[in-house]
C-alpha cells in the first residue's frame, strides 16, 4: 500500500537475472509510451538495487484465464459480459498497433496477461516481451517467444511477427471465452489437444454448439455466437 492509501501490485525480479532485467527495462520504456483505459498502468518503478521491482496499479479480480476455467463467484461470467471483455480487450490491441507514437505488438496476447479489475472490466498486462516497431515496418523478425497454444503458426515457422501475430493469439483467446476450453488440453482427444484445432474442426463438422460453454448457451442468441 501507498502512503496516499492506494493498493498496488509489485512485481520483483530474480537476484541476477539479466534477462528478466531486460524485461522490465523494456516494461517501462513500453507502457511509457501508452495511456488506454484498457491497459495497466505503471506507476513507478526501481531498477537500480539488487532485486528490481516494477510497481503497477492493482487489479482486484485476478486473471481472465482464471475466470473463465475456475468460474469465480465474484464475477457473473455470462455471454454479454465474456463480449465486453473481447470488445475491451481489441479495443486495447487496436490502439497498440494503431494509435500510439509507433506501433507496438504485444507479443503474448492470453489470458493470463489480461486482467479483470472489481467491475470486470479488462486490462492487458504484462508488456516484457513486447516491442515498439518502426511505422515504415510490417513486420519483427525475431527468435520465437511467447506461449504455446496462443503463438501465430506463421510466426513459428518464420521468426517474422506482425500485427496479426497478436490478432492469432486474441483469436485463440476469444475461443476460450467462447468454449470455456484451455488452448492446450491433455483431456480432449489427441487431435483436439489444440484449442485451434479442435475449434476449426467442431465447426467443419457442424458441432460447434457442442462445445460452447453452457454459461454462453444460456445468455447469448444463436445468430450473436
Amino acid at each position: 500500500m501507498l502512503s496516499d492509501g492506494r493498493i498496488v501490485a509489485i512485481k520483483k525480479s530474480k537476484i541476477v537475472d539479466e534477462s528478466q532485467l531486460g524485461q522490465f527495462i523494456n516494461e517501462v520504456v513500453i507502457l511509457s509510451q501508452i495511456n488506454h483505459r484498457n491497459v495497466v498502468k505503471l506507476l513507478g518503478c526501481c531498477l537500480e538495487t539488487e532485486i528490481s521491482l516494477l510497481v503497477y496499479e492493482f487489479i482486484s479480480a485476478g486473471t481472465l484465464f482464471y475466470n473463465i476455467h475456475y468460474q469465480s463467484k465474484d464475477i457473473p461470467f455470462s455471454w454479454d459480459n465474456r463480449l465486453r471483455i473481447a470488445t475491451e480487450v481489441a479495443g486495447a490491441i487496436a490502439y497498440l498497433h494503431s494509435a500510439t507514437s509507433t506501433p507496438i505488438y504485444h507479443r503474448d496476447i492470453k489470458s493470463s496477461n489480461i486482467l479483470l479489475d472489481d467491475k470486470g472490466r479488462a486490462k492487458v498486462s504484462d508488456f516484457g516481451i513486447s516491442r515498439s516497431i518502426a511505422i515504415d515496418k510490417t513486420h519483427l523478425t525475431t527468435m520465437v517467444q511467447g506461449t504455446f497454444g496462443y503463438i501465430d503458426p506463421e510466426y513459428f515457422q518464420s521468426n517474422q511477427f506482425t500485427k496479426k501475430s497478436d490478432v492469432y493469439s486474441f483469436g485463440v483467446v476469444l475461443v476460450e471465452l467462447l468454449t470455456g476450453e484451455k488452448p492446450i488440453s491433455s483431456t480432449r482427444p489427441a487431435e483436439g489437444k489444440n484449442l485451434v484445432t479442435y475449434f476449426i474442426s467442431s465447426i467443419m463438422e457442424s458441432h460447434l454448439f457442442d462445445i460452447v460453454d453452457a454459461q454462453v448457451l444460456k445468455g447469448g442468441r444463436e445468430h450473436e455466437i
